[in-house]
């Protein structure tokens, strides 16, 4: 046999069989890898079922539903009191409607004043956002009696009440600027320093800024009867 003839033979088994080792090198590192994540996936799901089975856990879940159930019943009772929505009440109704809640919005106004209607539009978009507090309005005129009690002299007044009582009050615009396209955003953050409802932990709504559509001041512009009434009751 030629000599480089069986040299060539001699290197291509040298060349096979490194070949073949690599081979069986890889696939046993392949199988060493699925042991792995067989062994992971295996430990991942005994350490769920572990988890699901912490009765600290259980416990920390059932006392969830039960604050929110229990929530959920308060925001129910506050609903038959009349909380979250905006309500015209008359004279008569007056001191049943501030005491019988802890915290009460009451609007007086005029229905012909330009600057009561807006009020009125922002007041009637917060009343669903903050159903711990009550909100009603009384219009001036037809509770004579409450006007001069309350020592009213402007018109939009809106009163805080807590407890039955007169806590606060915001007369006119003086206390949003002065001006009358203030956001409802504004006098909600007025409204929650004044401590009459709570600060909303996030977006509910989802829309706009805050919960509020973006046109929100438009909306109470262009809704309103643009003549400028005077705001003295």
């Amino acid at each position: 046999m030629d000599p480089d003839s069986v040299k060539s033979t001699l290197s291509n088994l040298a060349f096979g069989n490194v070949m073949a080792a690599a081979a069986r090198n890889y696939q046993k590192e392949l199988l060493s890898q699925e042991r792995v994540q067989t062994s992971t996936s295996v430990n991942e799901e005994v350490d769920l079922d572990e988890l699901m089975d912490d009765p600290e856990l259980e416990k920390l879940h059932a006392d969830r539903i039960a604050a929110l159930k229990k929530e959920a019943e308060k925001r129910q009772a506050l609903k038959k009191q009349g909380h979250g929505e905006y309500r015209e009440i008359t004279e008569g109704d007056f001191l049943g409607e501030v005491t019988a809640s802890e915290k009460v919005i009451c609007h007086f106004y005029h229905r012909e004043f330009y600057r009561c209607k807006i009020m009125d539009k922002h007041l009637k978009s917060l009343a669903p956002r903050h159903v711990d507090t009550k909100f009603i309005k009384l219009d001036a005129e037809n509770a004579p009696f409450f006007v001069a009690k309350l020592g009213i002299k402007t018109l939009p007044c809106v009163i805080l009440f807590r407890k039955g009582i007169a806590a606060d009050r915001l007369v006119g615009f003086q206390d949003l600027g002065g001006k009358d396209d203030f956001s409802t955003k504004t006098l909600e953050v007025l409204l929650i320093k004044k401590g009459i409802i709570s600060e909303k932990k996030e977006d509910e709504d989802g829309n706009g800024d805050n919960g509020y559509p973006e046109s929100i001041r438009r909306t109470v512009r262009s809704s309103v009867d643009p003549d400028p009434d005077s705001d003295s009751d």
